[in-house]
């Protein structure tokens, strides 16, 4: 096999799809929608603006960074200056610079104005909002982590976030994190009216939540501002003879079945209306003879 080996003088990258994302912030006009957040910009005439360190560290992420230095490699990268008409482009240490002058109030006007400006972009409307929690296990002396209930690593520390997103356009609507040690429903209300503030002229048709999320208080503030919601039960006692006694149940489909009752907790100032679900599985056994 004859192989033939030739040099050029062009630039090349092994990031060129990055062209595509490129044309994307342009049409939605990205780089607009930076120089409207009140970004911290440098304070020398030879810093990098606030716009383009957002942007550059964005396509170091694209480009498989997860960490400071490794803005580095693309940093050396002559074609992405050139697809993004850069002159030049920062080093890991301006990101550190930058990211250092955001507070929690900026965090805060910066990230709610970016999720208004995308939600406000979508034509649909009446969202279902799901709230969950998840538990993040982690390996070090990370700020926040600690100790607190973790299934698959006990005694591990940990951080506890709350997210809520929306399904339907399978994008997350907020997030906040929180200690290892936080309960379930920690904060919630907070969550919830800075959720809606980032969902700022969106109806919330729905919102759903597990039986983490199961208490009066939480019941209560829904119904105050007419939020329809679905929170799946706690199988206290007394739930659990209200669905052994129910005897109508509707047949969705093989194996499924469905159910309505009410019910009035000793704590509740009222009844609520109670879904019940039941599954039937069938085993198949197999006879053998010899």
């Amino acid at each position: 096999m004859e192989l033939r080996i030739e040099f050029t003088d062009k630039e090349i990258t092994p990031w060129g799809g990055v062209s595509l994302l490129k044309r994307m912030l342009d049409k939605i006009g990205f780089e607009k929608i930076l120089s409207d957040l009140g970004l911290p910009e440098p304070g020398s005439n030879r810093g990098y603006s606030a716009s383009q360190l957002v942007l550059s560290f964005i396509v170091s992420v694209w480009c498989g960074a997860n960490r400071f230095l490794h803005t580095e490699v693309t940093r050396q990268d002559a074609v992405i200056q050139n697809i993004f008409g850069w002159k030049r482009m920062a080093g890991h240490l301006s990101f550190e610079r930058f990211f250092s002058k955001f507070s929690k109030a900026r965090n805060q006007r910066v990230f709610t104005g970016i999720y208004q400006w995308f939600f406000g972009q979508l034509k649909f409307d009446n969202y279902t909002l799901d709230v969950d929690s998840s538990i993040l296990t982690r390996y070090g002396f990370q700020e926040g982590a600690t100790k607190g209930y973790n299934p698959s690593k006990p005694g591990r520390l940990s951080h506890h976030p709350i997210l809520a997103f929306i399904g339907s356009v399978r994008m997350i609507a907020n997030c906040w994190l929180r200690p290892g040690d936080s309960h379930t429903a920690s904060n919630l209300f907070a969550f919830l009216q800075d959720t809606f503030e980032k969902l700022k002229g969106k109806t919330i048709g729905l919102l759903r939540a597990d039986s983490g999320f199961y208490s009066k208080e939480i019941f209560k503030w829904l119904e105050e501002r007419s939020i329809n919601y679905i929170i799946a039960a706690r199988m206290y006692g007394p739930i659990q003879r209200l669905i052994a006694s129910q005897k109508v149940w509707l047949k969705l489909g093989d194996g499924i079945e469905i159910a309505e009752g009410c019910y009035q907790s000793p704590l509740w100032d009222k009844p609520r209306r109670i879904i019940m679900t039941r599954c039937f599985f069938r085993l198949k056994t197999a006879h053998f003879s010899a």
